[in-house]
């Protein structure tokens, strides 16, 4: 018997895209908006800080873009073909804004190691000016974005992708006031370099996460022996082996396996694991192979399926 959960996780996920994709749209609006004042402060006062900020906010507009894209491609139905649907998407656009990221980083911290050596003048006050309004805008795209980044790997990246600028924003100040109280150019590249790699550090759970989602790894909230030992465990269950745990993608979590059970326990197990993974580990969708006492499996396995016998 081969059964799969006709309760679908993804209820109600239509509205909760919805409003995702509002606040996607305007944190890019916002973004975009101010990218290019960033642009013109950072030539006019020759900051090399004040331009990698507006370089995140450009990798910023592409990142909402993209996320906003995989967000609206998430919505559409599951297909013969496709029976999950285009949630995938989602990862791999949050894989794209974590490589991008890191990508633009390195490429500052090489600018900004020229520029130490040879320190060039930059107007410290124009500097801050135009550094404060786009920490301005930041701080908003975050509001924005707080809902749904726990949930959504991508508007988690798209978040981290305002996270790292609203740093860079507050870095690139102080740049400005030191330069301004002091006279210390070198500020100026050292705190585009201190960006840069807040930014790589930031972008490191993402990359993990989201690499561990397409490899289809158990979920890390997702203890797999603890399910195996529990699925062992219920009365009538000799043996559970070919288990596999993985995400479609954030919040949609699902299990296979196959249970072999004990004579007169065929009926009603099925229910008892189904309800066990979903009241204890938030498993709604399983598929769980019944095997009775007569079953004979003549195929080889090679999945590497984990196995457990019941004590």
């Amino acid at each position: 018997m081969n059964t799969p959960s006709d309760e679908s996780p993804r209820a109600g996920s239509k509205d909760i895209r919805g409003r995702r994709m509002r606040r996607l749209g305007a944190t890019l609006a916002l973004v975009a908006t101010y990218m290019a004042a960033e642009v013109i402060g950072g030539i006019l006062s020759n900051s090399l800080a004040l331009l990698a900020d507006a370089g995140h906010m450009l990798a910023d507009a592409g990142a909402l873009g993209l996320a906003l894209f995989a967000q609206w491609i998430a919505r559409r139905p599951a297909s013969p073909s496709r029976s999950f649907g285009y949630h995938r998407a989602e990862v791999l656009a949050a894989l794209a804004n974590g490589t991008l990221l890191v990508t633009i980083a390195v490429l500052v911290i090489v600018e900004a190691l020229g520029r130490l050596l040879d320190p060039p003048d930059v107007r410290g006050g124009l500097m801050i000016a135009v550094a404060s309004g786009g920490l301005a805008v930041n701080l908003a795209g975050l509001w924005l974005l707080r809902e749904g980044r726990a949930e959504s790997i991508n508007v988690r990246g798209a978040w981290l992708h305002v996270l790292a600028d609203t740093l860079g924003s507050l870095q690139t100040i102080l740049a400005g006031a030191l330069i301004l109280t002091f006279g210390w150019r070198f500020a100026d590249p050292v705190a585009s370099m201190l960006i840069a790699l807040l930014v790589i550090w930031s972008s490191w759970s993402l990359l993990r996460d989201a690499v561990s989602v397409l490899m289809e790894c158990a979920p890390a909230h997702v203890d797999a022996r603890a399910v195996l030992d529990a699925m062992s465990r219920l009365p009538g269950v000799e043996t559970v082996h070919d288990l596999h745990i993985w995400s479609i993608t954030s919040g949609f979590d699902s299990l296979s396996a196959h249970v072999r059970v004990a004579a007169g326990h065929e009926q009603g197990l099925l229910g008892e694991i189904r309800g066990l993974l979903q009241d204890r580990f938030g498993i709604t969708h399983s598929t769980i192979q019944i095997e009775g006492p007569d079953f004979e499996d003549c195929r080889q396995d090679v999945g590497g399926g984990s196995a457990a016998v019941k004590r």
